[in-house]
């Protein structure tokens, strides 16, 4: 009798379709605890997505204050206008 697939295959096959089958009982048992205390994870998804908002928040000021830094130390007088950077002209001469 000729197979077109190995002993390996068949196991293969059968540990996929049991982390499926356990993925799908997850995954609905997570829903009926949603359905049943809704008002619980209503909640935690407010004080994660108030926590990330504050992060981005607290971030973007950082940012902005080291670039304010940033600007206040380049724009200080203590720079030469029209300078020139002189290469000797031997230097190139291969």
């Amino acid at each position: 009798m000729f197979r077109f697939y190995t002993n390996a295959v068949s196991q293969a096959s059968r540990k996929v379709t049991s982390g499926i089958f356990i993925v799908g009982l997850v995954l609905i048992g997570f829903g009926a605890v949603i359905l049943a205390l809704p008002e619980i994870f209503a909640f935690l998804a407010a004080v994660i997505f108030f926590i990330a908002g504050l992060g981005c928040a607290v971030t973007a000021v950082k940012i902005f204050w080291t670039m304010r830094k940033i600007n206040k130390i380049s724009s200080d007088e203590n720079h030469r206008e029209n300078v020139q950077i002189h290469i000797e002209e031997n230097y190139y001469d291969e």
